[in-house]
């Protein structure tokens, strides 16, 4: 399994997320999105309408469909969309999370310090891969 830790250091998370959604629908994943903020997972939503080029396909957990979507927003870990991939978009780890296929953990200034301390509890897990990315003139870049 892997984890990517993504710095945001010069957009949001609804600045972000989408770029990351369409490199993950056309990896064929499915995708559950969670986070704590119902402000923050509208705010996402709306983010993932406005993709131009890329239909992303999601609703809000709760719904009647939540098995057929490809991006399921919820405050919790339960992927009943059948995602094998995760997004922390709250930028806060959670205990489960290891059971996904693929891990993005989304954080921020505020979040840093959570980051930092998740990077160390996983480090030297077995068949566990981590990854630091940071925004560069508008790219990721994968840190040494």
């Amino acid at each position: 399994m892997r984890v990517d830790f993504y710095q945001l250091s010069q957009t949001s998370v609804e600045g972000a997320l989408p770029q990351l959604a369409v490199k993950m629908r056309e990896a064929g994943a499915r995708v559950l999105v969670v986070s704590a903020d119902e402000a923050q997972l509208a705010r996402i939503s709306d983010a993932l309408w406005a993709v131009k080029d890329n239909f992303l396909a999601h609703a809000p957990a709760g719904g009647a469909n939540d098995a057929r979507q490809p991006i399921l927003l919820t405050d919790r870990l339960n992927a009943v969309n059948g995602a094998t991939f995760l997004a922390l978009a709250d930028g806060q780890w959670r205990d489960g999370a290891t059971a996904f296929d693929r891990v993005f953990l989304l954080f921020d200034r505020s979040t840093i310090d959570d980051a930092r301390a998740t990077w160390r509890s996983l480090d030297g897990q077995d068949g566990l891969e981590r990854n630091y990315w940071q925004q560069e003139e508008g790219r990721w870049v994968k840190a040494g």
